[in-house]
Parts: structure tokens; C-alpha cells; sequence
């Protein structure tokens, strides 16, 4: 009877563990990093990312932006330290700034240690000096060209200009940006030299990044590859590379350019593997959870999000899904793989 009477309670007590608990995946990896798309909409149709002709979630399928911040707030409860908010375009989503302004309570608690986002940088003027206050202090920004035509060529609907502004305006709101760079065979290899100069000289990092093979496309990813290992070696015809302890959390590897004396990163899933420390998940739009970013295993928490007040079910999902989370991904680009790796495009994950 008294065994009985204790079960409530005993099983609370096993409630309040899970609640707290960090997720470790079943390689010993703590998931500290979590990125959260907020949609799956764009105002860029980049040639490595989209089909020009996309066809989009309806809204219903989204969560809401009150969704979205118990969600967060659930990974942050179970070691979550840095949350980047991604898209689509992130800063597409009407009332993001919410979010923000919302999840920031956590900065302010120490519970998160970093807020940040990945952009395209076609909203940051307007946004630049709020998204400061709501205690971000570093963006990524994708910028894969100096040249405007060229840029136009690569996002279709971008306007170069308009992006610029944007950077700029994160810079004098104190935000630190840093570059991220697709490696682009045949058309941006020539620039890589200028971009790091301009980068540098304004006090920003550049990140290069091979192109993944994720989603249909109409050009032929093979023709779009280049290896980073064979970038690293033309950059050392113009720069002196260093190796740098610097780490971001995220997968890049950074060098120390001792002409600019600025930072480069590389971040290489198909010439080197980079998953035996990903700490990494993804959160779509619609609350599906990819446990990595190449492999089409994923986990429904809208379900048990929507299903209770109470976070219990959304714990459990989580710990089921992170169980299943995998060694590393299968990325593959040659003649012999010429489909996507996963028929998602990189818009419906999250950048």
C-alpha cells in the first residue's frame, strides 16, 4: 500500500529528472547547439539552394512564434548553451522580432550563453539595431560574391546593394559579422583573395563551405564543387595560413592570416568529415527535428508540443529522437552520385 501511495510521487521525482537532464546522443556527444528555422520562405533563390520555382509551406503547418519559444526554451532546459535562429530568411517572418525579444530572458538568466542568427543580410538594415538589443551579438551573413551582377546571377532576386546597407548597419549597431562563403567552381573561385581583404579590413571573419548536395536543383551539383583542401592551396599562393584554436561551437576550422591578420574558416562535410564532434540538431519550421543535417532520419515534437501543456511528451520525443541521432552523415559529390544526398532542399532544414 505504501509502495502504492509513493508511485505519484516517485514517478514526478523521474519527471523532474528528464526535465533537466542533458541530451547525450549514443556516441557520448552533448547537444549544446541547436538551430531553429523559423521558416521556410526566402527573398533569395540561390542557384545551390532553391529552385527558382519554389513551392512553399502554407502557414497553418508552421509553428507559431509562441511555439517556437517553448520549444527553444525545452533544448535550452536540457543543455542547449547557443541557439541560432535560421531560415529560409529568418528575418521574412513577420513579428520576428518577438521571438527575440522573448528568448532573450534566457541571456539574461545565463541559462543561454549565445543568440544568434544566420541571414542573408536583405533585412538587416531595418533590423540591425533591434536584434542588438534583444542581445544578439554576432551574425552570420551569406555572401558569396563582390561583384553585383555576379551576385545577382548566384541569388536571382538579390540585390547586392541592399545587402551591403544591411552589413554595414550590424557593424555600427556593434554586431560582429562574419562571412560565409559557398565555394562556387567557375564562379566565385577567382574571388576568394578580395573577399577575405574585404572582409578583414572591415573586422569581419570569412567562412568558406563546400556545397552540399541537398535538394533538386537545375545546374549539376558536381559542376558547382570544389574541394576547400584545393581552395586552401590556391589562398596560400596570396596569404601566410596559420592554424587558430578559435571555435564558434559550430563545424568550421579556423586559420590565421598573417597578412590581413584576420580569421578564415573552412567548413569541408565532403573533403574532411567533421561529425565525430557535432553537437549539433536542426528544428525545421514545422517542428521537425533532423538529428543531422544528411541523413533523412527526423522526429515529429509538433505532435507532442500541440498535444499537452504540459513538456513531458515534447522530453521524451526529444530523448528518442537524440538516441537515433547518427555517427556522421553519407554527403557523396561525383559523376557516379549525381541526385541530391537528401531530397530536401537546404531552405526546409535551416541553414
Amino acid at each position: 500500500m505504501a509502495l502504492r501511495m509513493l508511485l505519484p510521487y516517485i514517478g514526478c521525482m523521474e519527471q523532474a529528472q528528464t526535465l533537466d537532464r542533458p541530451l547525450i546522443d549514443p556516441f557520448g556527444r552533448a547537444i549544446s547547439y541547436v538551430r531553429v528555422s523559423v521558416t521556410d520562405r526566402c527573398d533569395f533563390r540561390c542557384v545551390y539552394c532553391m529552385s527558382e520555382n519554389m513551392s512553399f509551406l502554407p502557414k497553418r503547418d508552421l509553428l507559431s512564434l509562441e511555439e517556437l519559444d517553448r520549444l527553444c526554451t525545452a533544448f535550452i532546459a536540457r543543455g542547449t548553451r547557443k541557439l541560432r535562429i535560421t531560415g529560409g530568411e529568418p528575418l521574412v517572418r513577420r513579428d520576428i522580432l518577438s521571438l527575440f525579444r522573448s528568448l532573450s530572458r534566457h541571456l539574461d538568466s545565463g541559462a543561454l550563453e549565445e543568440l544568434t542568427l544566420t541571414t542573408n543580410g536583405s533585412q538587416l538594415a531595418r533590423f540591425a539595431d533591434d536584434l542588438a538589443a534583444c542581445g544578439v551579438r554576432r551574425i552570420n551573413l551569406s555572401l558569396d560574391t563582390l561583384d553585383p551582377g555576379k551576385f545577382k546571377d548566384i541569388t536571382r532576386w538579390g540585390d547586392f546593394a541592399q545587402v551591403e546597407r544591411g552589413m554595414e548597419a550590424a557593424l555600427k549597431a556593434g554586431l560582429k559579422v562574419k562571412l560565409n562563403v559557398v565555394a562556387l567552381k567557375g564562379v566565385n573561385d577567382d574571388e576568394f583573395p578580395a573577399i577575405i581583404r574585404y572582409a578583414h579590413q572591415r573586422g569581419m571573419d570569412v567562412t568558406f563551405i563546400e556545397v552540399m548536395p541537398l535538394g533538386e536543383i537545375t545546374i549539376a551539383r558536381d559542376d558547382q564543387y570544389m574541394s576547400l583542401t584545393e581552395v586552401r592551396r590556391h589562398l596560400a599562393r596570396d596569404f601566410t595560413l596559420t592554424e587558430s584554436g578559435h571555435r564558434t561551437g559550430g563545424p568550421a576550422r579556423y586559420m590565421r592570416c598573417a597578412e590581413t591578420g584576420g580569421r578564415i574558416g573552412f567548413i569541408t562535410p565532403l573533403s574532411h568529415n567533421f561529425c565525430e564532434s557535432c553537437n549539433r540538431v536542426r528544428v525545421t519550421c514545422t517542428g521537425t527535428l533532423y538529428m543531422c543535417l544528411g541523413q533523412n532520419d527526423a522526429a515529429d515534437l509538433r505532435t507532442p508540443l500541440r498535444a499537452s501543456a504540459d513538456d513531458g511528451p515534447l522530453m521524451a520525443a526529444m530523448d528518442a529522437a537524440i538516441l537515433r541521432k547518427p555517427k556522421g552523415h553519407d554527403f557523396v559529390i561525383d559523376r557516379a552520385h549525381a541526385g541530391p544526398a537528401v531530397a530536401r532542399h537546404m531552405s526546409v532544414t535551416g541553414g
